[in-house]
């Protein structure tokens, strides 16, 4: 379970217009636009989607209104509608790091689910897609980041390279210390060196105190990290204190969250923080309120508490009816 999708960027292209002297066509999609923003970040999907129809039926040639319509289709999980979206992005701003990057986690969201044979040949466009986000802007951290965690997950016919994923760690050194030292912890775990890896997220953390947000999530990865070694007890006390430095009740609390329920440990303080970040004032498009709701719902029907599943099913699918339908099993009967 993965309910954390990467963060938006600034709406830059559209929304710095300024409303009193453009044009009321222009107007009217930079309104859309926000509006639709607002929605994604609330978690309302079908109301951005419908904010975006209007953006894109106003100007077809607006690339930041199809980018977004490509993230909001990625969260709900329909690859193809978003590879769509992000392609058509790319090709009205081919000279748009972000976009290809968005492009390129499309790629990869599909190739993640689908069949081996087809999987290693969508996984060529992922490569492709990251190392041109790298090319036009070798100071996009995001990009750099997501190109490096490509080399370490894939084979060496795929392109995959340790060396090369540790060359771009070095850059990100002085452009994100905290991402440089994620990078670095991915290379150690897979050359099995748990100490490093440990030493490394912890690293993480120390390099992520510019924010409660940045530190919280550092917390909470290091908590990943001792899932997949069994170290529940360690694993534990990481998550509890990224929920400490969360004050804020955001993203981290639902990453918290899906490795409590992935290590099958403490259901009830996954349902806690889970109620937490969808009553707090924190929503985010990392971590969409309707999957949240779907994964809170799917928890309370395996504790046995089917009214308050359904309810959670309910307003999943008012938000979202697409993702409900497909992943929260649409009720708890």
């Amino acid at each position: 379970m993965n309910l954390r999708i990467k963060s938006l960027p600034p709406l830059i292209a559209v929304l710095s217009i300024g409303l009193a002297t453009a044009s009321p066509a222009i107007a009217a999609t930079s309104d859309s636009l926000s509006s639709a923003k607002s929605a994604f970040t609330s978690g309302r999907a079908d109301d951005a989607l419908r904010f975006l129809s209007t953006a894109i039926g106003k100007n077809s040639a607006n690339a930041v209104a199809w980018n977004l319509q490509c993230r909001v289709y990625l969260a709900q999980g329909r690859w193809d509608e978003a590879i769509n979206s992000c392609r058509h992005a790319v090709e009205l701003v081919p000279a748009s790091s972000m976009y290809h990057l968005w492009l390129g986690r499309a790629f990869g969201e599909k190739a993640s689910h689908a069949k081996l044979l087809s999987a290693y040949k969508i996984a060529k466009l992922v490569h492709a897609e990251f190392e041109i986000a790298v090319s036009l802007d070798g100071r996009n951290p995001e990009a750099l980041s997501d190109l490096g965690e490509y080399y370490v997950d894939a084979p060496g016919f795929l392109g995959g390279s340790d060396s090369k994923a540790e060359d771009l760690a070095e850059r990100l050194d002085t452009l994100s210390p905290a991402r440089a030292w994620e990078l670095r912890a991915s290379i150690a775990e897979k050359k099995k060196d748990y100490a490093g890896a440990e030493q490394d997220w912890r690293a993480k953390i120390a390099a992520s105190q510019t924010s409660a947000e940045a530190a919280a999530q550092a917390w909470m990865d290091l908590g990943s990290f001792y899932r997949r070694r069994g170290r529940w007890n360690d694993m534990l006390t990481a998550l509890e204190n990224g929920a400490a430095a969360d004050t804020q009740h955001g993203p981290a609390l639902v990453d918290g969250a899906s490795t409590l329920i992935k290590a099958d440990r403490e259901p009830q303080l996954a349902v806690q923080w889970l109620r937490e970040y969808l009553s707090g004032n924190a929503l985010s498009a990392e971590a969409p309120a309707f999957a949240v709701h779907a994964e809170l719902g799917k928890l309370l029907k395996k504790q046995g508490d089917l009214l308050a599943a359904n309810r959670e099913f309910a307003i999943a699918n008012a938000l979202s009816a697409n993702y409900s339908a497909t992943s929260a099993s649409g009720s708890a009967e």
